[in-house]
């Protein structure tokens, strides 16, 4: 049985057709009964592409087909499956990938580099490439402007809700529509992007630019989560761009023309980022951590990143126990600069501890009423230097046990 819904679900929105895309989707039977596990986008020729993918060492054969291909810059074609990450399958994997690619593209009269792959599932099963390729044909029938949610719904494994966004910029007086969907519930700790999430524009922004624009999008999104810690073998980012809208050239990621595409964009991949750990496996809060005060962004962000890995805070607020004790833990443990009397510690705006001590007159019951809400806010100040950041987890239950104790069965 899926697990239940995350009670920090947000609904899907509406997403309208998006000029030069058209997705279809199947019930391929790659793992799952009576649910569509297989997703085929249709993009127009001409499209660019950008992506970043996991440092995870051991990558799915995918991930290896989509950096060679990314080299091209074009695509023409977006194939995915759920249930199987054709990871860690040697030669049968890139095999895999190959014969997928090549079937797609003689779908639509293309070069199979021009075919992006991304798997998502059980490691370490053999794709059954045989019977993926025989539901292509099904997939690209079912090709239409307005199958969005289908697609969002059909690359999820233990997600318990699918996850979209669509945001409207302009670019010079010209409107563009972005829209994304993504997948990811565990295994989530991004090494540069995350899970799988794949984002459309109809703009003309050639590679290179796409790219820049992606890139620097990630750090107050993508690579701001955590759920547990583990860094996916699949984790897969594409922006592709059809085109189809025209609008005044540009060629620099910084060009004023691009400042509100540039700010829609980067909402965009917050909001799916965000969502992501809403889904996070058994969660029930949603947590915000600020850190203020370090000597570098870097090392705050660092902090900030072992103070939302620490099982000990997750499970902390999990049980909704005010234990600031666990944050200054996680803080020294994280390798970074850190004075014990200059650090200073609070829960829901509340400062609990500062100076190497409870503050005076400290009263735990506002802090105890702001744990019992789906989301908490923890913030830390160092008292060094001017390096903050924010990042993005969720409390840890034992519905992560649960849900990743019966994974494969």
């Amino acid at each position: 049985m899926p697990p239940p819904r995350s009670p920090l679900a947000v609904p899907l929105p509406a997403l309208p057709p998006l000029a030069g895309v058209r997705l279809g989707t199947v019930a391929a039977g790659l793992r799952y009964r009576g649910r569509d596990d297989l997703l085929l986008a249709e993009l127009a020729p001409g499209s660019s592409v950008a992506g970043v993918f996991t440092r995870n060492r051991c990558p799915g054969a995918p991930v290896v087909w989509c950096r060679t291909a990314l080299a091209g810059g074009r695509a023409r074609a977006l194939l995915v499956n759920a249930g199987n990450a054709n990871v860690f399958t040697g030669r049968a994997g890139d095999l895999a990938t190959r014969a997928s690619a090549e079937a797609a593209a003689g779908l639509f009269g293309c070069k199979p580099r021009q075919v992006f792959l991304a798997s998502t599932g059980v490691i370490g099963e053999t794709l059954p490439v045989q019977k993926l390729i025989a539901a292509l044909p099904a997939a690209h029938a079912a090709l239409a402007a307005d199958g969005w949610a289908a697609a969002a719904g059909a690359i999820m494994t233990t997600d318990t809700f699918p996850k979209a966004a669509t945001r409207v910029a302009r670019i010079g007086g010209a409107e563009v529509r972005i829209s994304g969907i993504a997948k990811g519930s565990g295994m989530i700790a991004p090494d540069m992007a995350t899970m799988l999430c794949f984002v459309f524009t109809d703009a003309k922004l050639p590679p290179p630019l796409l790219q820049a624009l992606l890139e620097r999008g990630l750090g107050n999104s993508f690579n701001a989560i955590t759920v547990d810690s583990d860094t996916s073998t699949s984790d897969t980012l594409l922006l592709f761009a059809t085109g189809q809208t025209r609008h005044p050239r540009v060629s620099e990621a910084g060009d004023p023309l691009l400042r509100e595409f540039r700010a829609a964009l980067a909402d965009l991949l917050q909001d799916l980022a965000l969502q992501v750990v809403r889904d996070g496996e058994g969660a029930s809060k949603l947590i915000r951590i600020d850190v203020a005060g370090a000597t570098t962004a870097r090392s705050a962000r660092r902090i900030g990143m072992a103070i939302a890995n620490s099982p000990l805070v997750k499970t902390a607020i999990a049980g909704e126990d005010a234990n600031w004790g666990r944050i200054v833990m996680a803080v020294g443990k994280a390798g970074e600069p850190a004075e014990r009397d200059r650090l200073a510690v609070a829960i829901g705006g509340v400062w609990m501890a500062r100076e190497g001590g409870v503050v005076e007159a400290y009263d735990e019951a506002p802090v105890v009423a702001h744990m019992r809400g789906a989301e908490v806010h923890i913030a830390v100040d160092l008292g060094l230097g001017r390096g903050s950041a924010r990042v993005w987890t969720c409390d840890l239950t034992h519905g992560y046990i649960d849900i990743n104790g019966s994974y494969r069965s």
